[in-house]
Protein backbone atom coordinates (compact mmCIF):
# COMPACT_ATOMS: atom_id res chain seq x y z
CA UNK A 1 0.00 0.00 0.00
CA UNK A 2 1.36 3.30 -0.80
CA UNK A 3 2.37 5.74 1.83
CA UNK A 4 0.07 8.07 1.41
CA UNK A 5 -2.80 5.93 0.90
CA UNK A 6 -1.95 3.92 4.60
CA UNK A 7 -1.77 8.11 5.91
CA UNK A 8 -5.21 8.62 4.53
CA UNK A 9 -6.57 5.75 6.35
CA UNK A 10 -4.57 6.51 9.67
CA UNK A 11 -6.18 10.04 9.50
CA UNK A 12 -9.78 8.52 8.53
CA UNK A 13 -9.65 6.25 11.62
CA UNK A 14 -8.24 8.91 13.76
CA UNK A 15 -11.09 10.93 12.94
CA UNK A 16 -13.41 8.43 13.50
CA UNK A 17 -12.11 7.75 16.59
CA UNK A 18 -12.59 11.22 17.68
CA UNK A 19 -16.04 11.70 16.54
CA UNK A 20 -17.40 8.41 18.68
CA UNK A 21 -17.39 9.82 21.84
CA UNK A 22 -19.28 12.89 19.86
CA UNK A 23 -22.01 10.47 18.45
CA UNK A 24 -22.86 8.82 21.55
CA UNK A 25 -23.17 11.94 23.74
CA UNK A 26 -25.63 13.05 20.77
CA UNK A 27 -27.81 10.05 21.39
CA UNK A 28 -27.55 10.47 25.28
CA UNK A 29 -28.85 13.70 24.81
CA UNK A 30 -31.65 12.39 22.00
CA UNK A 31 -32.52 9.98 25.10
CA UNK A 32 -35.48 10.19 25.68
CA UNK A 33 -37.42 10.25 22.28
CA UNK A 34 -40.89 9.26 23.84
CA UNK A 35 -42.36 8.89 27.32
CA UNK A 36 -40.60 6.83 30.26
CA UNK A 37 -42.51 4.99 32.16
CA UNK A 38 -41.91 4.58 36.32
CA UNK A 39 -43.25 1.72 37.65
CA UNK A 40 -44.12 2.40 41.50
CA UNK A 41 -44.97 -1.54 43.27
CA UNK A 42 -46.74 0.20 45.80
CA UNK A 43 -50.62 1.61 45.72
CA UNK A 44 -50.80 5.64 45.26
CA UNK A 45 -50.17 7.98 48.34
CA UNK A 46 -47.40 6.23 50.07
CA UNK A 47 -43.66 7.48 49.74
CA UNK A 48 -42.78 5.46 47.09
CA UNK A 49 -45.11 7.39 45.27
CA UNK A 50 -44.38 10.69 46.17
CA UNK A 51 -41.39 10.71 45.45
CA UNK A 52 -41.68 9.24 42.05
CA UNK A 53 -44.00 11.90 40.91
CA UNK A 54 -42.01 14.82 42.38
CA UNK A 55 -39.15 13.55 40.63
CA UNK A 56 -40.72 12.58 37.24
CA UNK A 57 -42.54 16.20 37.16
CA UNK A 58 -38.97 17.71 37.56
CA UNK A 59 -37.63 14.98 34.49
CA UNK A 60 -40.26 15.59 32.26
CA UNK A 61 -40.10 19.39 32.10
CA UNK A 62 -36.25 19.17 31.26
CA UNK A 63 -36.48 16.79 28.87
CA UNK A 64 -39.92 17.55 27.47
CA UNK A 65 -41.14 14.19 27.22
CA UNK A 66 -43.59 12.56 29.91
CA UNK A 67 -42.60 10.43 33.30
CA UNK A 68 -45.84 9.01 33.76
CA UNK A 69 -46.02 7.02 37.10
CA UNK A 70 -47.80 3.41 37.36
CA UNK A 71 -48.30 1.88 40.14
CA UNK A 72 -48.20 -1.72 40.31
CA UNK A 73 -49.40 -2.46 44.27
CA UNK A 74 -48.74 -5.78 45.65
CA UNK A 75 -47.34 -9.11 46.18
CA UNK A 76 -44.56 -7.77 48.43
CA UNK A 77 -43.30 -5.07 45.61
CA UNK A 78 -42.50 -8.17 43.55
CA UNK A 79 -44.58 -7.82 40.46
CA UNK A 80 -44.06 -4.72 40.10
CA UNK A 81 -39.87 -5.24 40.30
CA UNK A 82 -40.35 -8.13 38.16
CA UNK A 83 -42.14 -5.86 35.18
CA UNK A 84 -38.88 -3.54 35.11
CA UNK A 85 -36.51 -6.66 35.86
CA UNK A 86 -38.25 -8.30 32.45
CA UNK A 87 -38.50 -5.09 30.76
CA UNK A 88 -36.39 -4.26 27.26
CA UNK A 89 -33.51 -2.84 28.37
CA UNK A 90 -33.44 0.58 26.37
CA UNK A 91 -34.15 2.82 29.35
CA UNK A 92 -38.04 3.36 28.57
CA UNK A 93 -38.71 1.82 31.82
CA UNK A 94 -38.04 1.94 35.08
CA UNK A 95 -38.64 1.72 38.35
CA UNK A 96 -39.13 2.93 42.12
CA UNK A 97 -37.45 0.60 44.83
CA UNK A 98 -37.58 1.22 48.35
CA UNK A 99 -35.97 -1.03 51.33
CA UNK A 100 -38.09 -4.14 50.21
CA UNK A 101 -35.58 -4.52 47.47
CA UNK A 102 -32.93 -5.83 49.61
CA UNK A 103 -35.39 -7.93 52.22
CA UNK A 104 -36.84 -9.98 49.37
CA UNK A 105 -34.29 -12.07 48.22
CA UNK A 106 -33.96 -13.90 51.75
CA UNK A 107 -37.54 -13.41 52.57
CA UNK A 108 -38.22 -14.97 49.41
CA UNK A 109 -35.34 -17.18 49.05
CA UNK A 110 -35.88 -19.84 45.98
CA UNK A 111 -39.24 -18.21 44.69
CA UNK A 112 -38.01 -14.88 43.81
CA UNK A 113 -38.90 -14.77 40.12
CA UNK A 114 -35.68 -12.65 39.07
CA UNK A 115 -32.51 -12.27 40.53
CA UNK A 116 -31.98 -8.75 42.17
CA UNK A 117 -28.26 -8.36 41.53
CA UNK A 118 -28.09 -9.78 38.07
CA UNK A 119 -31.12 -8.51 36.71
CA UNK A 120 -31.29 -5.32 38.04
CA UNK A 121 -29.58 -2.25 37.51
CA UNK A 122 -29.44 0.54 39.64
CA UNK A 123 -30.05 3.93 38.93
CA UNK A 124 -29.41 5.76 42.57
CA UNK A 125 -30.73 6.40 45.89
CA UNK A 126 -32.81 9.38 45.73
CA UNK A 127 -34.17 10.13 49.27
CA UNK A 128 -34.42 9.06 52.82
CA UNK A 129 -37.26 9.22 55.41
CA UNK A 130 -37.29 8.16 58.88
CA UNK A 131 -40.55 6.52 60.04
CA UNK A 132 -43.28 7.66 62.60
CA UNK A 133 -45.14 5.83 65.08
CA UNK A 134 -48.97 6.68 65.33
CA UNK A 135 -51.97 6.33 67.05
CA UNK A 136 -55.08 7.03 65.41
CA UNK A 137 -56.83 10.03 67.61
CA UNK A 138 -59.22 7.42 69.69
CA UNK A 139 -56.38 4.95 70.76
CA UNK A 140 -55.49 4.51 74.33
CA UNK A 141 -51.82 5.17 74.10
CA UNK A 142 -50.22 8.74 73.80
CA UNK A 143 -46.73 7.24 74.10
CA UNK A 144 -44.23 4.07 73.47
CA UNK A 145 -44.47 3.25 76.93
CA UNK A 146 -48.67 2.81 76.39
CA UNK A 147 -48.08 1.23 73.65
CA UNK A 148 -46.00 -1.57 75.04
CA UNK A 149 -48.31 -1.66 77.95
CA UNK A 150 -51.16 -1.80 76.00
CA UNK A 151 -49.52 -4.81 74.37
CA UNK A 152 -48.56 -6.55 77.34
CA UNK A 153 -52.28 -6.92 78.51
CA UNK A 154 -53.65 -7.77 74.67
CA UNK A 155 -50.67 -9.83 72.98
CA UNK A 156 -51.21 -10.03 69.69
CA UNK A 157 -51.81 -5.55 69.45
CA UNK A 158 -52.14 -4.95 65.95
CA UNK A 159 -49.42 -2.51 64.33
CA UNK A 160 -49.91 -1.47 60.56
CA UNK A 161 -47.73 -1.10 57.95
CA UNK A 162 -47.27 -0.47 54.16
CA UNK A 163 -46.32 -3.91 53.03
CA UNK A 164 -43.93 -6.91 53.19
CA UNK A 165 -40.03 -5.16 53.55
CA UNK A 166 -41.55 -1.65 53.23
CA UNK A 167 -39.20 0.67 55.69
CA UNK A 168 -43.00 0.40 57.99
CA UNK A 169 -42.96 -3.00 58.11
CA UNK A 170 -39.06 -3.20 59.15
CA UNK A 171 -39.84 -0.78 61.98
CA UNK A 172 -42.19 -3.07 63.20
CA UNK A 173 -40.17 -6.17 63.03
CA UNK A 174 -37.37 -4.31 65.46
CA UNK A 175 -39.94 -2.71 68.21
CA UNK A 176 -40.65 -6.70 68.26
CA UNK A 177 -37.29 -7.21 68.54
CA UNK A 178 -36.26 -4.78 71.18
CA UNK A 179 -39.04 -4.97 73.14
CA UNK A 180 -40.26 -9.12 72.97
CA UNK A 181 -43.49 -8.15 72.67
CA UNK A 182 -46.02 -10.01 70.82
CA UNK A 183 -47.06 -7.65 68.38
CA UNK A 184 -48.76 -8.44 65.12
CA UNK A 185 -47.75 -7.07 61.92
CA UNK A 186 -50.60 -6.03 59.84
CA UNK A 187 -50.07 -5.39 56.24
CA UNK A 188 -51.15 -3.08 53.70
CA UNK A 189 -50.68 -3.06 49.13
CA UNK A 190 -48.45 0.45 49.76
CA UNK A 191 -48.27 3.47 52.53
CA UNK A 192 -51.42 5.43 51.18
CA UNK A 193 -54.11 2.72 51.50
CA UNK A 194 -51.78 1.92 54.86
CA UNK A 195 -52.88 5.36 56.03
CA UNK A 196 -56.36 5.63 55.02
CA UNK A 197 -56.98 2.71 57.14
CA UNK A 198 -55.51 4.20 59.88
CA UNK A 199 -57.14 7.33 59.88
CA UNK A 200 -60.26 5.23 59.90
CA UNK A 201 -59.66 3.56 62.63
CA UNK A 202 -59.24 0.27 61.10
CA UNK A 203 -56.04 -0.04 63.31
CA UNK A 204 -55.10 1.63 66.64
CA UNK A 205 -51.03 1.58 65.90
CA UNK A 206 -48.91 1.67 63.10
CA UNK A 207 -45.87 2.68 61.67
CA UNK A 208 -45.73 4.99 58.82
CA UNK A 209 -42.99 7.13 56.85
CA UNK A 210 -43.04 10.62 58.04
CA UNK A 211 -42.60 12.14 54.53
CA UNK A 212 -46.29 10.66 53.95
CA UNK A 213 -47.87 10.93 57.34
CA UNK A 214 -46.56 14.51 58.19
CA UNK A 215 -49.72 16.35 56.53
CA UNK A 216 -52.51 13.74 58.92
CA UNK A 217 -50.22 14.61 61.97
CA UNK A 218 -50.13 18.39 61.35
CA UNK A 219 -54.08 18.13 60.50
CA UNK A 220 -54.59 16.40 63.94
CA UNK A 221 -56.08 13.24 61.89
CA UNK A 222 -53.43 11.03 63.90
CA UNK A 223 -51.01 11.31 66.89
CA UNK A 224 -47.47 10.61 66.49
CA UNK A 225 -45.92 9.06 69.44
CA UNK A 226 -41.88 8.99 68.29
CA UNK A 227 -39.94 8.68 64.99
CA UNK A 228 -37.11 6.21 63.95
CA UNK A 229 -33.96 6.64 65.02
CA UNK A 230 -31.78 8.83 67.29
CA UNK A 231 -32.72 12.59 66.96
CA UNK A 232 -36.02 14.39 66.66
CA UNK A 233 -37.11 15.74 63.62
CA UNK A 234 -37.24 19.11 63.06
CA UNK A 235 -40.39 19.23 61.30
CA UNK A 236 -42.85 17.91 64.11
CA UNK A 237 -39.83 18.96 66.90
CA UNK A 238 -41.95 17.87 70.03
CA UNK A 239 -42.30 14.63 69.05
CA UNK A 240 -39.46 12.08 70.93
CA UNK A 241 -37.21 9.81 69.03
CA UNK A 242 -36.91 6.12 69.31
CA UNK A 243 -34.04 6.91 71.46
CA UNK A 244 -35.30 8.83 73.92
CA UNK A 245 -38.18 6.56 74.48
CA UNK A 246 -35.44 3.83 75.30
CA UNK A 247 -35.24 1.73 72.22
CA UNK A 248 -32.43 2.94 70.37
CA UNK A 249 -32.22 0.10 68.13
CA UNK A 250 -35.92 0.91 66.41
CA UNK A 251 -33.93 3.07 63.93
CA UNK A 252 -35.33 2.13 60.48
CA UNK A 253 -34.61 4.72 57.89
CA UNK A 254 -36.46 4.75 55.09
CA UNK A 255 -35.04 4.53 51.26
CA UNK A 256 -36.34 5.62 47.90
CA UNK A 257 -34.53 4.90 44.78
CA UNK A 258 -34.82 4.13 40.92
CA UNK A 259 -33.90 0.92 39.05
CA UNK A 260 -34.45 -0.31 35.67
CA UNK A 261 -33.57 -3.51 33.46
CA UNK A 262 -29.74 -4.80 33.62
CA UNK A 263 -27.90 -3.97 30.51
CA UNK A 264 -29.05 -0.17 29.90
CA UNK A 265 -26.46 1.61 27.90
CA UNK A 266 -24.16 3.33 29.97
CA UNK A 267 -25.31 6.75 28.14
CA UNK A 268 -28.82 6.49 29.07
CA UNK A 269 -28.22 5.38 32.38
CA UNK A 270 -26.50 8.72 32.79
CA UNK A 271 -29.26 10.26 31.10
CA UNK A 272 -31.60 8.69 33.42
CA UNK A 273 -29.38 9.83 36.45
CA UNK A 274 -29.41 13.78 35.31
CA UNK A 275 -33.04 13.73 34.89
CA UNK A 276 -34.10 11.78 37.76
CA UNK A 277 -31.67 12.01 40.63
CA UNK A 278 -29.27 15.02 39.96
CA UNK A 279 -32.33 17.55 39.90
CA UNK A 280 -32.95 16.57 43.62
CA UNK A 281 -29.81 18.71 44.35
CA UNK A 282 -31.49 21.68 42.94
CA UNK A 283 -32.11 24.12 45.72
CA UNK A 284 -35.99 24.40 45.23
CA UNK A 285 -36.49 21.21 44.51
CA UNK A 286 -34.31 20.12 47.37
CA UNK A 287 -36.42 22.50 49.77
CA UNK A 288 -39.68 20.82 48.66
CA UNK A 289 -38.56 17.39 49.37
CA UNK A 290 -37.11 18.29 52.51
CA UNK A 291 -40.65 20.40 53.71
CA UNK A 292 -42.04 16.95 53.30
CA UNK A 293 -39.29 14.71 55.52
CA UNK A 294 -37.11 13.55 52.98
CA UNK A 295 -33.44 13.85 53.28
CA UNK A 296 -32.01 14.10 49.57
CA UNK A 297 -29.39 11.33 48.86
CA UNK A 298 -29.31 11.63 45.13
CA UNK A 299 -26.27 8.71 44.78
CA UNK A 300 -24.88 7.51 41.94
CA UNK A 301 -25.29 3.96 39.98
CA UNK A 302 -22.19 2.45 41.83
CA UNK A 303 -22.93 3.69 45.40
CA UNK A 304 -26.40 2.40 44.85
CA UNK A 305 -25.27 -0.97 43.42
CA UNK A 306 -22.89 -1.56 46.74
CA UNK A 307 -25.58 -0.41 49.09
CA UNK A 308 -28.18 -2.65 48.10
CA UNK A 309 -25.75 -5.79 48.26
CA UNK A 310 -24.70 -4.54 51.76
CA UNK A 311 -28.26 -4.63 52.84
CA UNK A 312 -29.03 -7.82 51.31
CA UNK A 313 -26.83 -9.13 53.24
CA UNK A 314 -28.06 -7.64 56.28
CA UNK A 315 -31.17 -8.09 56.04
CA UNK A 316 -30.66 -11.72 55.49
CA UNK A 317 -30.00 -12.19 58.99
CA UNK A 318 -32.82 -9.71 60.32
CA UNK A 319 -34.98 -11.78 59.08
CA UNK A 320 -33.84 -15.57 59.87
CA UNK A 321 -33.79 -13.80 63.28
CA UNK A 322 -37.27 -12.62 63.35
CA UNK A 323 -38.54 -15.30 61.14
CA UNK A 324 -40.37 -12.73 59.00
CA UNK A 325 -42.36 -14.74 55.91
CA UNK A 326 -44.22 -13.40 53.13
CA UNK A 327 -47.91 -12.95 54.30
Amino acid sequence: MSGWRAEGMRRRGLLAGALLPAARLARAEAFPARPVRILVPYGPGGSSDIVARILAQRAGELSGQGFPVENRGGGATVPGTQAVATAAPDGYTIGTADNALALNPSLLAGKLPYDTERDLGFLGLAVTSPALLLAHPGAAARSVDEVLAEAARRPGLGLSHGGIGAPTHLAVVQLQLATGREITPIGYRGGGPQLAALVAGETPYGFAALSSALGHVQGGRLRALAVTGAARTPLLPEVPSMAEAGLPAVDVLGEWGFILPAGVPATVVERLHALLLAPAREPALRARLESQGYSVVASGPEDYAAQVRREIAFWRGVAEKAGIKAE
